[in-house]
């Protein structure tokens, strides 16, 4: 996530905190420094950082906090609570029209930023709400646009309004939503242009869509990986347009993340969304709290939980769970668990979720490496996934052929595959008279 560097110097940082039985004023101020210099390298405006650091030590430098009996985790708290304050405390959903009323939400941004994936990944997300948005093309200027959007709506399910480019965005906004009108969509989402900067053409054209068009909510779209440069494009943006709230692409990259800390306490409008992926369904919504859980290292496991729930089927990890009772859990088991992880967006993204598991900086866990595990299963027949005991040396060399790998991959791979049937067996074992007391122990990803 954008945010490790940040993490790992904070942690850093808080844990010489914890490491001291009583504070003085001078160590807080002088932890705060580092705190001020970590958010400064992370790309956080110039004026928020300092406005968060005053009000920190205004919370933490008083008599009650330096003589409690837990004065850092006091200090890691309040800036745990600045840091929500910072990026809005509560989380804000669109504000959509009720019933069949027409909802017209306008997109707009610079090009690059992912403004029509994002088009298309809100839609996504509002029909799986029960809305029936339409996506309307109002990018006349690149061809390209026109069928990235309708290629996205045919994967989301979402039906795509289009003029080609022989006609005005503002005609093509207004034609949208008549079209919408007739056929029965409660959301209408434009896709409008974007250029490679601000300029006052483009400006004019949004200006002329909304003054035509009755809009009810202007959804900004900016690039994380852009830093100090996303926090200005939004400020240009609501200044001359009115912007309602932000959408944060590409807040999965390896970049500093100051964008996200900054936008809200520059512009004064909140951000909705942020996108963690390059698939459709890596959108997800913004929570404050949630995201300074996850920079401070304290995981997030209110949206693991809700990406298990939207990705894993609970019938199928009924039966996972029965047949990692009786030890009958096969390749054929651990593919879909694999498959599974992925869904819910690789192995990485769910270790930084969990608290304690924030990952160094220079660490990086590389989800690509699970293809070879991949290849070497399905380079095994039916019969030797369902039951790996008949694996002899010969099958080895000719699955370590098949998926192009060498026959001590192969080897390795079912002895884990092994200890890990055993190590289930005994905790199934171990856990069964207890679990069911208390409502039952649960491995991750279809567990018991």
């Amino acid at each position: 996530m954008a945010f490790d560097s940040l993490t790992e110097k904070l942690q850093n940082v808080f844990k010489g905190l914890r490491s001291k039985g009583r504070l003085t004023e001078a160590d807080v101020k002088a932890a705060l420094r580092e705190v001020k210099m970590a958010l400064l390298e992370a790309d956080v405006n110039f004026k928020v950082v300092k406005n968060f650091i005053k009000a920190v030590q205004e919370r933490a430098t008083g008599e009650d906090v330096l003589n409690s009996l837990t004065p850092g985790q006091t200090v890691i708290k309040y800036v745990n609570e600045e840091l929500v304050r910072m990026m809005g405390e509560t989380p804000e959903e669109l504000k959509l029209r009720p019933g069949n009323e027409i909802t017209v939400i306008m997109m707009c941004g610079l090009q690059g930023a992912g403004k029509t994936t994002a088009t298309a990944k809100i839609a996504g997300k509002l029909k799986q709400k029960g809305r029936r948005p339409l996506l309307v093309a109002c990018d006349i200027y690149r061809p390209a646009a026109i069928e990235q959007l309708q290629i996205n709506g045919d994967k989301v399910e979402v039906p795509v309004f289009s003029m080609g480019t022989g006609h005005s965005p503002v005609d093509i906004a207004r034609a949208g939503v008549e079209h919408a009108r007739k056929n029965g969509n409660n959301v209408v989402i434009l896709d409008t242009a974007g250029r490679l900067h601000v300029d006052e053409e483009m400006m004019e054209e949004l200006v002329r869509i909304k003054e035509n068009t009755e809009i009810d909510q202007t959804l900004l779209v900016v690039d994380a990986m852009t830093g100090q440069d996303a926090v200005n494009v939004a400020g240009t943006f609501h200044e001359k347009l009115g912007v309602d709230g932000v959408v944060l692409t590409k807040l999965d990259s390896d970049t500093r993340g100051g964008a996200a800390l900054s936008i809200r306490a520059i512009t004064g409008r909140p951000i909705y969304y942020v996108g963690m992926g390059e698939k459709l369904s890596d959108l997800e919504q913004f929570y404050p709290d949630r995201m300074a859980s996850r920079i401070l290292g304290m995981g997030d496991v209110l949206t693991l939980i809700e990406k298990a729930e939207a990705e894993i089927d609970e019938e199928k990890a009924a039966q996972m769970a029965k047949k990692i009772k009786k030890a009958e859990f096969d390749f054929n088991d651990f593919l879909e668990q694999m498959q599974q992880m992925k869904k819910m967006g690789g192995l990485s993204q769910i270790l930084s979720m969990l608290p304690g598991m924030g990952l160094p900086s220079d660490l990086e866990i590389d989800d690509d490496a699970l293809k070879g595990t991949e290849a070497i299963i399905y380079s095994m027949t039916l019969e030797e996934r369902t039951n790996p005991a008949i694996i002899n040396p010969s099958r080895k060399r000719r699955i370590a052929d098949g998926a192009g790998v060498d026959i001590s991959e192969v080897n390795r791979l079912i002895k884990q595959f092994e200890q890990s049937r055993k190590m289930m067996k005994q905790m199934s074992g171990m856990m069964s008279g207890r679990g069911r007391r208390k409502g039952g122990f649960r491995f991750p990803f279809g567990g018991m």
